[in-house]
């Protein structure tokens, strides 16, 4: 049994990671309150921008807390595939629940469906991301701590989602992120607890990339993007014409860059 630290880091991982989080949260909860008030194009980019939002919120939050995660007796290493797949994962799996709560007929049932969506796009990430992890030895997992990690992503969102679009103002907003972020990272500890390493100590070389070479670029830059984007929805006024302008702009930035 190999003895995992998952504060090898100090305080700074689970403190940025938290911090992310609810970034990520609180934008992509934002955009889902404006998605509301729009229609046509608009909402579609609204709801994209919030998916975006919380998908790489929740991914920057796991690997800023992995990289504070190291396992005596064998380095571990990031297939950049996998790795890339959890975060396409995690954005796709929150746009499945965002729309449905965007689109929903009944407050309620889109809260609810969104809210599922949202945590299991938490846990989809989450154990997607688990599995780029290469290391000398097995991981396994203790299947009650995976379905409670599960449940917690889940119940979080739809408070989440909740004290969003059904109780509103500008305190709740930022509890309900405050919320959302809290949810990502219990979520993610508990997961952490669930998972157990039996060592096959060995020299042979790991594939995959470290979490410096690979990891913290790419956090970084989904960093800057959550940033930027929540200080220009913050300061873009609240009339809908230029809301629709300025989040088409936003998203045709995002594809540039990422282009």
């Amino acid at each position: 049994m190999g003895h995992m630290d998952h504060f090898s880091a100090g305080w700074v991982t689970p403190v940025l990671s938290y911090a992310m989080a609810c970034v990520g949260s609180a934008l992509g909860l934002r955009c889902t309150v404006r998605a509301l008030e729009a229609d046509g194009a608009s909402k579609r980019n609204w709801l994209l921008l919030a998916s975006l939002a919380i998908g790489s919120g929740i991914w920057t939050m796991h690997f800023i807390a992995m990289m504070g995660f190291s396992v005596d007796g064998t380095p571990i290493r990031f297939d950049v595939p996998i790795t890339v797949l959890s975060l396409l994962m995690a954005v796709a799996v929150v746009a499945a629940g965002v729309f449905t709560a965007g689109y929903g007929r009944s407050r309620v049932m889109s809260v609810v469906l969104g809210g599922l969506g949202a945590g299991l796009g938490v846990a989809a990430m989450h154990y997607t991301g688990m599995a780029a992890l290469n290391l000398h030895g097995e991981v396994d997992y203790d299947p009650m701590l995976v379905i409670a990690s599960v449940a917690i992503a889940v119940v979080a969102a739809t408070a989440a989602l909740t004290l969003t679009l059904i109780v509103r103002g500008p305190v709740l907003a930022t509890a309900a992120a405050l919320v959302m972020g809290l949810a990502v990272s219990s979520m993610h500890y508990t997961a952490m607890y669930a998972v157990n390493i039996s060592l096959a100590p060995s020299s042979a070389a790991l594939p995959g990339a470290t979490a410096t070479e690979f990891i913290f670029p790419l956090a970084v830059l989904l960093g800057s993007f959550l940033f930027l984007a929540a200080a220009y929805v913050a300061l873009s006024p609240t009339g809908k014409r230029h809301e629709s302008a300025a989040a088409a702009q936003l998203l045709r930035e995002v594809e540039l860059t990422t282009a």
